[in-house]
């Protein structure tokens, strides 16, 4: 199993925060079957004002440049959804050169220093 940890900003706008909100309340399935069906077996994201954190865990094959790409392609309902949820998205300073959720580096896992 491998884990990820990607970095957005939410466009800075209240009701733009909430129709997101509102819409992860109430997911469209085809999108939700279209990650299964590319190796993301775990997805949390988490909001801290407009600034998200989301947390994937994936087969030992995934790979993000491949299996995102093949999401959207494989699907269109995943295509319409990731094209609607960038409109309420704005990419982070920190973000690398055509990185729309930026990548974060793990600096601390407890299960390294811990029996």
């Amino acid at each position: 199993m491998k884990h990820y940890a990607l970095t957005l900003n939410l466009r800075d706008d209240p009701e733009i925060i909430e129709r997101y909100k509102e819409y992860h309340r109430r997911p469209w399935p085809e999108p939700l079957q279209g990650l299964k069906e590319v190796g993301i077996e775990g997805m949390l994201i988490y909001l801290l004002g407009r600034r998200m954190f989301m947390h994937m865990t994936t087969t030992d094959d995934f790979d993000p440049a491949r299996d995102f790409a093949r999401y959207v392609e494989r699907n269109p309902r995943a295509a319409e959804w990731d094209e609607l949820m960038r409109t309420f998205q704005e990419r982070v300073p920190e973000a690398a050169e055509g990185e729309w959720w930026a990548s974060m580096e793990c600096v601390f896992d407890l299960r390294d220093h811990v029996d």
